[in-house]
């Protein structure tokens, strides 16, 4: 069986152009192109990093079968168990001091902490269709975590990847934390997903959530 794996943060190589034709244009002519131009570029750019990013391993049946059943005895699918995998093998084996590991140690101890609390605030009856938030803004005002929050997405020097890292990490927040409470994303009348827009919040967007019937 192949499984396609995708990194969590996405990175380019210093430099790399992908304009193709006309990316020598001048500045002024960059600078006229409309908004419409700027965001598909945008996302052709994203493409082609979120390719690059994509692993197909192929495994032994009763090797997936095996790594399948301890992702399942620990809450995951198997992409995210995999990647937890890779992970370990980085902490295990870079020199100290090294960046990356003490990135994913941060990105681990958050991850960890939100689906404690998201299972904690469950208990206290604390579930609504706004359960997402309700725990990423509990897990914010703890300034140990949001210590390890800003450590967990940082890109020293690189604002636009920090955001996008951000983002990334909220989103899988919003997965975890569902799954952590057995609910499930709420649909409207057309079966569509139901999503929230918030202002002035530590996160903008997330998706509404329901338990299913007992």
């Amino acid at each position: 069986m192949a499984i396609k794996l995708k990194a969590v943060t996405d990175t380019a190589k210093p430099g790399k152009k992908f304009g193709g034709k006309g990316a020598g244009k001048s500045a002024s002519s960059s600078a006229e192109a409309q908004p419409e131009d700027q965001a598909a570029r945008r996302k052709v750019r994203m493409d082609r990093m979120a390719a690059a990013n994509k692993v197909t391993v192929t495994f032994q049946t009763e090797v997936r079968k095996s790594l399948a059943a301890q992702a399942k005895a620990e809450g995951m699918d198997m992409g995210h168990f995999l990647q937890k995998l890779a992970e370990s093998h980085i902490l295990e084996t870079a020199p100290a001091g090294d960046p990356l590991a003490a990135q994913i140690s941060a990105r681990r101890g958050v991850i960890d902490h939100v689906i404690k609390l998201a299972q904690t605030m469950d208990q206290e009856g604390a579930f609504d269709a706004d359960f997402i938030l309700k725990v990423i803004k509990r897990a914010h005002a703890d300034p140990k975590f949001a210590g390890m929050y800003t450590a967990a997405v940082t890109e020293a020097g690189k604002p636009k990847l920090t955001n996008r890292a951000g983002v990334a990490l909220n989103q899988q927040f919003g997965r975890l934390i569902k799954r952590a409470v057995g609910a499930r994303s709420k649909r409207d009348a057309d079966g569509k997903i139901m999503r929230a827009q918030v202002k002035d919040e530590v996160i903008t967007s997330y998706t509404l959530l329901e338990k299913p019937a007992a």
